[in-house]
């Protein structure tokens, strides 16, 4: 059905948005959390943490590619070979972007100062290990790309406006 079609090109398009969002917030985090120290022995220690995306899987593909296939209209039964049964299964609309984890990672740097009441019995004071120039371009590259989304999105509501006007 056509508009599980358009439904199914925005629904990918906001996996886009959400993933490019969290990127944002966890760059974020990490910035501000840079120079924030831990006691020593603390559990409640704040840990680095990256986006992990996960791309869909090519069964997800091929389901929507099935479902696009079989509201399709044809003049010879043959054109769609023996797998016309498998095509006509509904299972509604299935966005195609990407999927995210949120991981933490142990990773820390130490500095020798005394005089912090953070610092452990050698005067090392722990902080996350945090590259600030990295997490800088992981904003940028994230505004990039939430921006590429809703261009994806606008360019999708032109279209659908100007078949409209037809």
């Amino acid at each position: 059905m056509i508009a599980d079609r358009i439904s199914s090109t925005f629904q990918t398009a906001a996996q886009g948005l959400a993933v490019q969002r969290e990127r944002i917030n966890i760059a974020s985090q990490n910035i501000a959390n840079a120079r924030t120290s831990s006691p020593v022995g603390s559990t409640n220690v704040y840990r680095p943490k990256t986006v992990q995306t996960i791309g869909p899987e090519q069964s997800d593909f091929m389901s929507v590619l099935k479902e696009s296939v079989s509201g399709l209209k044809t003049t010879n039964s043959k054109h769609l070979g023996s797998n016309a049964d498998l095509l006509n299964q509904d299972k509604g609309p299935v966005g195609l972007g990407p999927d995210y984890v949120v991981a933490e990672e142990e990773r820390f740097r130490y500095e020798y100062d005394p005089n912090h009441p953070d610092a452990d019995e050698n005067g090392m004071v722990r902080y996350p290990d945090v590259d600030m120039v990295q997490e800088m371009a992981e904003l940028v590259s994230a505004n990039r790309l939430y921006e590429a989304n809703l261009s994806s999105i606008q360019a999708e509501k032109e279209m659908i406006k100007r078949s409209m006007e037809i």
